[in-house]
C-alpha cells in the first residue's frame, strides 16, 4: 500500500490525540496522519512501549512531525484527564481525537463472567465516554473531530463475542448522540467499523483456521491497516467537514457474505466445534 493517497501536508499544524495508538489500528493511523503533517499523542497503558512506538512514529514518519507518548489507562478519567492536559502543554491545543483502545477475548454467554463483562465494557465504551468528556472542551476551541473504531460484530449475533458487541454498539450510539450534540459547536463525530483486517491481534484471534477469504468477503481478501488509516484520514480531512454521525464500514463487504458462509447460529450449539473453528484461545 502507498503512503501517498492524499496530498502530502494536509494535516500541518494539526494534533492528533489517539488512544490505543501503541499498536495495530490505532498505530497505522498515527503514522498516516503524522506523515501528512499531525503531530501526534499516543495513549495506552504500557509506558515503556508507548515509548517505543512514540519513537519508532517519528522515525518513520520522517519529516520531523513529534509523537509523545502518555501512559494512561482509559478505564480511569484522571489519568486520561492528565493525557490531555500533557498534551495541551506540549502543542497547546487538539484538533483530532482518535478513540482506538480497546479489548477482547473469545467466551460464550455461558461462560462470561460479570468481571470479564464489565473489563470489555470499560476499556470500550467507558474509556471511549471518559476520552471524550476529557478532549471536548479542547476540541469545541479548534471545531475539531472524533473518530470511534468500532466493529462489525455487533450487526449480527457473532458467537463468542457478547461483552465487545454490546461494547461497539454503544460506542456507535455514543458516537452518533456526540455529533448530533457537538455539531452546533462545530465538532464532528464518526465511527469506522474495520472488517477482517490482516495482521491485527483481532483476527490473530478471531480468524478461523485456514479460511478463505475469497468464500466470507466480496473483495476477496483480508483488508489492510491502512486502509482503515486512509478511511480516518479521508474523515479528518476536508473532504470529509460535511460527514458527522455516521459509521463508515470497511469491511470488502464481509457483512453480507457471513450468514451463507459461516455455521450460524447452529456451530454455537456445539462448543467443541467452535473452539477448533477459532485460532484464538478459548
Amino acid at each position: 500500500m502507498s503512503k501517498n493517497t492524499f496530498r502530502d501536508g494536509i494535516f500541518d499544524g494539526k494534533v492528533l490525540f489517539i488512544t490505543g495508538g501503541r499498536t495495530g489500528i490505532g498505530y497505522d493511523i498515527a503514522k498516516n496522519m503524522m506523515q501528512l503533517g499531525a503531530n501526534a499523542v499516543i495513549v495506552g497503558r504500557d509506558a515503556e512501549g508507548l515509548a517505543k512506538s512514540a519513537a519508532n512514529l517519528e522515525r518513520e514518519a520522517g519529516n520531523g512531525k513529534k509523537c509523545i507518548a502518555a501512559a494512561a489507562d482509559v478505564r480511569d478519567k484522571n489519568q486520561v484527564r492528565a493525557a490531555v492536559s500533557k498534551t495541551l502543554e506540549a502543542f497547546g491545543k487538539i484538533d483530532f481525537v482518535v478513540c482506538a483502545a480497546a479489548g477482547n477475548f473469545l467466551v460464550p454467554i455461558d461462560g462470561l463472567s460479570e468481571n470479564g463483562f464489565k473489563t470489555v465494557i470499560d476499556i470500550d465504551l467507558l474509556g471511549t465516554y471518559n476520552t471524550i468528556k476529557a478532549t471536548l472542551h479542547p476540541l469545541r476551541e479548534t471545531q475539531g473531530a472524533y473518530i470511534h473504531i468500532s466493529a462489525t460484530l455487533h450487526y449480527r449475533g457473532t458467537p463468542y463475542q457478547p461483552h465487545v458487541s454490546a461494547a461497539k454498539a454503544g460506542i456507535d450510539a455514543l458516537s452518533n448522540v456526540l455529533a448530533v450534540e457537538e455539531g452546533p459547536r462545530g465538532i464532528r463525530s464518526n465511527v469506522i467499523a474495520p472488517g477482517p483486517i490482516g495482521e491485527t491481534e483481532g483476527m490473530k484471534r478471531l480468524g478461523t483456521k485456514g479460511y478463505d477469504p475469497r468464500s466470507v468477503i466480496p473483495l476477496g481478501r483480508q483488508g489492510y491497516k491502512q486502509e482503515i488509516s486512509d478511511a480516518a484520514v479521508f474523515l479528518f480531512s476536508d473532504a470529509g467537514k460535511y460527514i458527522t454521525g455516521q459509521t463508515l464500514v470497511v469491511d470488502g463487504g464481509h457483512r453480507h457474505l457471513t450468514h451463507a458462509s459461516l455455521p450460524y447460529p447452529m456451530m454455537v450449539l456445539e462448543p467443541e466445534k467452535v473452539k477448533a473453528m477459532f485460532q484464538g484461545k478459548l
